[in-house]
């Protein structure tokens, strides 16, 4: 039996725990925030009965590995899919649906040709899935193949102002392996959990502390320094521990363990990624009667996507508020992360008039701001010739991000999936 030590109890870290505690080893998992759940926690206001993701959260129905971590832990009674409206916002139309195979035939931006080529093109992607075969897509960008797969204008109409709305300055870089993973993967059903994610993260972090593993809450790790034999985690205290394994960001990795190599370093610092910016609102009245979630065009807008979260979940579950989310992915130097809560509503709110016309402020009964400085890994061509291993090369210290889990994109069921994989990484290597 080994002492190990996980940092992170995201879906990462905690499924992780759960392999290596059920494997019989001694695991403690530290977390600097004061829940479980990582991206994926979340928060209540008063009156609600179930917490709110204070990023948006989903699940899809071909998310085998969270699936059927569900399934192993007990936890199917939580679970539920539902089929909200999605589409994207139009600057003469509104709103337009795009979500499905009846809607792209009905979308009114392109002609018929094109939309029968964007719905083929999008049935190929899935067909290569089934046959795993996208390692040659990676040598390409994204933007170039989507225009000779489905088109100049299925591009510069459906997914130009994807890209730069996600990707910003980095758009003419992502490769097209990204973009199949993003179409390949994904189902129109979408996956919520009874009492949020929240619930979901705590009935796993039940099941890891029943296998024995102690989870420990409001704990930041400080420095991981390699000993004679382990490592020295240094916490409330130091603590020794026969291997660690890391669910952090790269540069936190990097400032935790200032014993690694120049060459390992040098490889982390490469990887470049986004954060994360979402002010949620809760409203008296419904934003975009029937639309779950948008795109929104960011030369109009302050902002890449508009999801209202209660067009998917009852309302009842927030004292029958109107929840909506506005989120961004922009570089950590952006004025977004600087700017208060009260600045980011009023350069926000206007837009919401653009959305309904008939918004009034008063409509607001709450707001919450979050902000995460890692939440998009940026992928470009080549991407995967630039991922570390899991097994850092200092002894018995392992590393799993979402940074590694290319080509898919990041989420909780590819957190899961590389979280397990590195425990048996970890169990084949011991």
């Amino acid at each position: 039996m080994k002492r190990i030590a996980i940092i992170g109890a995201g879906f990462a870290g905690l499924s992780a725990a759960y392999d290596l505690a059920n494997a019989g080893h001694q695991v403690t998992v530290f977390e600097a925030a004061p829940q479980v759940g990582g991206l994926a926690a979340g928060f209540r206001a008063d009156g609600w009965d179930w917490p709110l993701e204070k990023f948006y959260h989903h699940i899809f129905q071909s998310d085998a590995a969270f699936l059927s971590l569900i399934k192993q832990i007990g936890a199917n009674d939580l679970l539920f899919f539902n089929a909200p409206v999605s589409g994207q916002w139009d600057a003469k139309r509104g709103s337009i649906e795009i979500g499905g195979v009846l809607p792209l035939l009905r979308y009114p931006n392109m002609p018929f040709i094109d939309r029968v080529r964007t719905g083929m093109g999008g049935a190929w992607l899935k067909m290569l899935k089934i046959v795993n075969r996208w390692q040659h897509l990676e040598h390409q960008t994204a933007e170039q193949y989507i225009e000779r797969l489905m088109g100049s204008n299925s591009y510069r109409t459906i997914w130009q102002p994807i890209l730069e709305g996600k990707f910003g300055p980095y758009t003419s870089e992502v490769n097209a392996a990204w973009f199949w993973a993003r179409i390949a993967s994904r189902t129109f059903k979408l996956g919520y959990f009874r009492g949020g994610f929240q619930a979901i993260a705590e009935r796993l972090a039940d099941a890891v502390r029943a296998s024995g593993a102690d989870i420990r809450v409001g704990s930041p790790v400080r420095e991981l320094q390699p000993a004679a034999a382990g490592w020295t985690v240094i916490s409330d205290r130091p603590e020794a521990f026969d291997a660690v394994l890391s669910t952090t960001s790269p540069s936190l990795l990097r400032r935790m363990v200032p014993a690694l190599p120049a060459d390992y370093t040098a490889q982390l610092e490469q990887l470049k990624s986004l954060g994360a910016v979402v002010l949620t609102v809760a409203l008296s009245q419904s934003l975009t009667n029937g639309m779950y979630w948008m795109n929104m065009d960011k030369a109009h807008f302050p902002y890449l996507a508009l999801v209202e979260h209660t067009q998917m979940i009852d309302r009842r579950h927030y004292n029958g508020q109107h929840l909506v989310y506005l989120g961004d992915y922009l570089e950590p130097s952006h004025e977004y992360f600087s700017l208060t809560q009260e600045e980011l509503l009023a350069r926000f709110m206007p837009s919401l008039r653009r959305v309904n016309a008939n918004f009034d402020p008063s409509w607001v009964q709450g707001a919450w701001l979050h902000r995460e400085t890692y939440a998009q890994p940026i992928v470009p061509v080549g991407h995967s010739a630039s991922i570390p291993a899991l097994k850092t090369p200092l002894k018995d210290l392992w590393w799993a991000s979402m940074s590694q889990v290319y080509p898919w994109d990041r989420g909780t069921n590819f957190a899961v999936e590389i979280g397990r994989r590195a425990a048996a990484e970890m169990l084949n290597d011991a």
